[in-house]
């Protein structure tokens, strides 16, 4: 099959799990097409990103003028056609707080979108994210483009529904794609029940090949790693009191925070309020060889998050034979069990979260490595790259 992956910003150093599903799919004979509005905002650092954005087309960067043309052979090739997508974008415009401008722009883009599609031979699009990309998937189908399907990670869908249309995008969809059994749920609240069925369940997966054996988790103080955007949502915050908390007892237990973001000034105050200089590093934005390494570096990831989909990174920690901590929400305890394979702690309990890493760090040698071994196999039984792109194939096949 030819794919269109239609994307908002790619590549993006937190959006490994597309590139992943696109390799798969291409590692087992389809062809894909990469069309992104724009490139990532962030500076890669990953070859494979890297890669991904020399063999992206970028929308915006073919200009106003190639836009116009563009918009003008459409509207007199179908003039039926174009307004029934417009009548659409206005529609769905009226109800987004980014409103019918912003939607007008996507209709723009959807138009050269087709445009990209037809000239690759396009027979199906898939979008990530059930935002904008979406948005242009579903304009890009009104306007005669290919057949689309889109996958909701959550959570910031799931928090501004009507919106985003996200009953309309399901309902015009050939199929939609939840992560987890709770995304589907949320997803049914928008879509009426005769379009239930469109909804399916792929995983986000890991590459088996990422993780071979791992190390036995590490002597000495506990050490823990948390993984991703320096946001609100994320909760570094609330990891760094709770750390604070543990040193009381564990004076030289650690955390790594790696990745970035607008919140960074504000955990740089609160590490520098807690006195944790020592028992805090900062990486940056880092490549997958070096996020493998620090989480065998770890006794565990700390993932203190106040929302959530279900996050890579778990994944990656539990392949890495790593155990996670984390919080009680959306899908993550779909994948992580309480006392099997990690810890869950109610969200936004600092407190809790500290009870949690002490348990973590007295544990008995055994027992933690029986966790972390059963922690490796599930999620490679659940969450493998190949077998869940190939369930991707298959839906867009039917």
């Amino acid at each position: 099959m030819q794919i269109a992956y239609i994307l908002n910003s790619y590549p993006q150093p937190s959006h490994s799990f597309i590139r992943r599903e696109i390799r798969a799919l291409e590692a087992a004979g389809h062809g894909v097409t990469r069309i992104a509005m724009r490139p990532g905002d962030t500076p890669l650092v990953d070859t494979q990103d890297v890669e991904e954005a020399a063999a992206t087309s970028y929308v915006l960067r073919a200009g106003a003028w190639a836009l116009l043309i563009s918009l003008v052979q459409v509207v007199a090739a179908g003039p039926g056609r174009f307004l029934a997508a417009l009548r659409l974008a206005i529609t769905c415009g009226r109800r987004s707080e980014v409103g019918t401008l912003k939607h007008l722009i996507y209709l723009v883009e959807a138009v050269h979108v087709a445009k990209l599609c037809r000239a690759a031979g396009a027979t199906h699009a898939h979008a990530h994210f059930g935002t904008n990309a979406a948005a242009v998937a579903m304009l890009c189908e009104a306007l005669s483009g290919p057949a689309y399907s889109f996958t909701v990670h959550g959570p910031e869908e799931y928090d501004a529904p009507r919106a985003l249309s996200l009953g309309t995008k399901v309902a015009r969809s050939k199929f939609t794609v939840a992560i987890t059994s709770y995304g589907r749920s949320q997803l049914a609240r928008w879509a009426g029940p005769d379009h239930w069925h469109r909804i399916k369940v792929v995983h986000c997966g890991v590459d088996r090949a990422r993780f071979p054996d791992p190390l036995p988790l590490p002597d000495g103080p506990p050490r823990f790693v948390a993984i991703g955007r320096f946001v609100e949502q994320k909760g570094q915050l609330m990891a760094l009191d709770a750390l604070a908390g543990l040193v009381k007892t564990h004076p030289q237990a650690h955390l790594t925070l790696i990745g970035d973001g607008e919140m960074r000034g504000e955990i740089e105050a609160r590490i520098a309020d807690l006195e944790l200089h020592t028992n805090v590093t900062l990486t940056g934005w880092v490549d997958e060889a070096r996020i493998l390494q620090e989480l065998q570096s770890a006794h565990a990831l700390l993932m203190p998050s106040f929302a959530e989909g279900l996050p890579m990174v778990i994944m990656e920690a539990m392949a890495a034979g790593r155990l996670v901590i984390a919080t009680y929400i959306a899908g993550i305890p779909e994948l992580v069990q309480e006392g099997e394979t990690g810890l869950l702690v109610p969200a936004g309990d600092a407190a809790a979260l500290t009870h949690a890493m002490q348990r973590l760090a007295d544990l008995p040698a055994d027992t933690s490595a029986r966790m972390a071994a059963k922690a490796r196999t599930r999620v490679l039984a659940r969450h493998d790259a190949a077998t869940e792109a190939a369930k991707l194939a298959d839906l867009i096949a039917r």
